[in-house]
């Protein structure tokens, strides 16, 4: 099952860090959040990627091409230029970098990669957004409604801490704990080839018109993700996740190795 990636975005609310690289590719632990949120496909068998790229896709396509370069051992004879690559196999992944124009809005940037997911149910999402989801569980929830597109909803994480008050007393203390109401589109879709036809064009943007019409015809399914849901659009909320993964206990981090 293909996995759509869309990557083409400005993240102008990350300027600190996206005036130099696509937002997807910002580090969370030394490494592309794009890196994080493909570990955490692969690890249900999801391997088969198709990358919807846009600004400064070109950094996106070098990270892809020196991976094995990048993080393992080499062999190289300075005098032919021939390089070996020892040991880079630990990552089984196709993955097909498009470009889908650099102004191209959300629902274009789907609907160009058509041709690319073909005629079958495909799964979606962001670059920039992490969770600990179980995509066995989405997936067998998206097949057991028949329905052409299914969300995961999630509770947005909270801004502040959360208290429980009895009285003046504090009953119970949390930082930044999911809100307890309320539901957001936390991307992580399963899709059928049929949600292409609610796209008009480049212009469309998918939380517009096409999800509003999935919605209004019946074909857009909620499915509920309760625990740990994180995006990552300002500069605050990557250190949020550099601070879960640097305490060695990030929730996201559902693969071993």
């Amino acid at each position: 099952m293909k996995v759509a990636i869309l990557a083409g975005g400005f993240g102008t609310r990350l300027a600190e860090e996206t005036e130099i690289r696509p937002k997807p590719m910002v580090e969370i632990g030394g490494r592309p959040i794009l890196w994080h949120i493909m570990k955490i496909y692969a690890h249900y068998g999801f391997n088969d990627f198709v990358i919807a790229l846009g600004y400064k896709g070109e950094h996106i396509k070098k990270y892809m091409v020196d991976y094995c370069s990048l993080t393992h051992n080499l062999t190289v004879n300075m005098k032919n230029g021939q390089i070996e690559r020892h040991d880079c196999r630990d990552l089984d992944w196709t993955v097909q970098l498009i470009d889908t124009g650099l102004k191209t809005m959300t629902g274009g940037r789907i609907k160009r990669l058509a041709p690319y997911v073909g005629d079958d149910t495909f799964m979606l999402t962001w670059g920039d957004g992490v969770a600990d989801i179980q995509l066995d569980q989405l997936l067998a929830f998206h097949r057991s409604h028949g329905k052409l597109a299914t969300l995961t909803a999630v509770r947005p994480p909270a801004r502040y801490g959360h208290l429980e008050l009895d009285g003046d007393a504090i009953r119970e203390f949390s930082e930044k704990p999911q809100t307890r109401e309320g539901w957001i589109n936390g991307a992580y879709f399963v899709l059928e080839p049929g949600v292409f036809d609610y796209i008009e064009n480049d212009a469309t943007q998918w939380e517009k018109e096409p999800l509003e019409n999935l919605a209004a015809d019946g074909q857009l399914m909620a499915y509920r993700h309760t625990s740990f849901w994180q995006c990552m659009d300002t500069l605050r909320e990557k250190y949020i996740l550099e601070n879960y993964w640097n305490s060695g206990d990030a929730p996201w981090r559902i693969w071993k190795g």
